[in-house]
């Protein structure tokens, strides 16, 4: 089903269309200040925007024709090459925020050796990310989306109206996100209660952390998905989808800040070649107690996710757009 015209009605095509204009445009508008290579904020906004178009691609698959080449697969290959050049940019971030003055003099070395390690790192990072934007896959991808937006091809399900067809497009992704296993994670069954553990030591957290760290990561992946397709269609719903949305941030935000402190412990443990507990210990108590601050915010969150009303709440949410 091909359609020489732009589609006008709010329909599924529609929502494909702007959605997939939209976050097209925000990557192109980043990419020369990402080759430049001189404003950080730049690449976090070209990583974004090509996440987010990603997302189109996926979620908008049942309506739209688009070139071969422009694949979730593909998209999200350019994603992640722009994502380790911008985690090695909040890593440096971070690092520079520890390094403070009143650091015992051997740890403010340390973190200099670390800083130098991690320069390193970028410069390979950030001439990957450059070979990527001058590559004929990139070009070619570029140009195919161009193309389609001035001649959009759909399939029979784009002329369905949105209003219809939220519920459908959304309430799988909603039961994903409910029934992911990091909703478990510090808990026990209780006679036939599920309970989530309160007044942990910090050392018990870390050791739950070692253990079940990756299955809270893998939650907050699934937390950035639903988000980034709720958010897509947040003009047809009210004030209760809007708060969900910035609560899902929230829930992104917190584990995210959980492993991004577990993630620099490791980097830093493989740089120095032993256990940062001996090699910055005041470095490795912050970062320890930032872990400890996540976990405690995320526990209230656990808790309110974990009952009945609140997942019923979000089902319905979805189910009745305004």
């Amino acid at each position: 089903m091909t359609l020489a015209a732009k589609p006008t009605v709010e329909n599924l095509g529609h929502y494909a269309y702007s959605a997939i204009k939209k976050h097209f445009k925000k990557t192109l508008k980043w990419e020369t200040e990402v080759k430049k290579d001189k404003d950080p904020e730049a690449l976090h906004q070209m990583r974004v925007g090509m996440r987010r178009l990603r997302t189109v691609i996926s979620r908008f698959a049942i309506a739209i024709n688009l070139p071969k080449v422009v694949s979730d697969k593909n998209v999200g290959k350019i994603a992640h090459r722009l994502g380790n050049l911008r985690d090695l940019d909040v890593l440096k971030e971070t690092l520079e925020n520890l390094s403070q003055p009143q650091l015992p003099k051997k740890e403010r070395q340390s973190l200099q050796t670390a800083l130098d390690a991690l320069e390193k790192q970028r410069e390979n990072a950030l001439a990957d990310v450059q070979t990527m934007l001058k590559d004929e896959r990139y070009k070619s991808i570029k140009q195919a989306l161009k193309d389609w937006l001035d001649e959009p091809n759909y399939q029979p399900l784009a002329c369905l109206p949105m209003q219809e067809i939220l519920p459908d497009l959304l309430l799988p992704e909603v039961s994903n996100f409910l029934l992911h296993p990091g909703w478990l994670v510090g808990t026990q069954i209780e006679g036939s209660q599920l309970v989530v553990l309160h007044d942990w030591e910090a050392e018990k957290i870390e050791k739950e952390l070692a253990t079940n760290g990756k299955t809270l990561h893998s939650l907050r992946k699934q937390a950035k998905r639903i988000r980034y397709q709720m958010e897509l269609f947040s003009d047809l719903y009210g004030e209760t989808y809007t708060a969900y949305v910035a609560e899902l941030k929230n829930i992104q935000d917190i584990l995210g800040s959980m492993q991004d402190s577990t993630v620099m412990a490791e980097w830093l443990e493989n740089i120095f070649k032993s256990e940062i507990d001996t090699q910055i210990p005041t470095i490795a108590n912050k970062l320890a107690e930032n872990r400890y601050k996540m976990w405690e915010q995320w526990q209230p969150l656990q808790e309110r996710y974990l009952q009945g009303k609140t997942r019923q709440d979000l089902h319905l949410t979805v189910l009745y757009p305004a």
